[in-house]
């Protein structure tokens, strides 16, 4: 599955958990609260000021990699 900034991070946990340090190495330090459970990609960097591109595209490479 390629990631996209749509991908809720909710559903990215739940599909593969081994992205969890990535979102957290990038400054996303709230996955756990239910707030970041629904949100996506895109809507989480724009929070946290973070590239949405940059963080798709380092995702999409750990999980093809994988």
């Amino acid at each position: 599955m390629e990631i996209t900034k749509d991908v809720v991070i909710g559903d990215l946990l739940r599909m593969d958990p081994s992205v969890a340090p990535l979102l957290l190495n990038a400054g996303m330090h709230c996955l756990g609260c239910p707030a970041s459970q629904g949100e996506s990609i895109e809507l989480a960097c724009m929070v946290h000021g973070i590239d949405a591109d940059a963080l798709v595209e380092e995702l999409n490479e750990y999980l093809a990699d994988k």
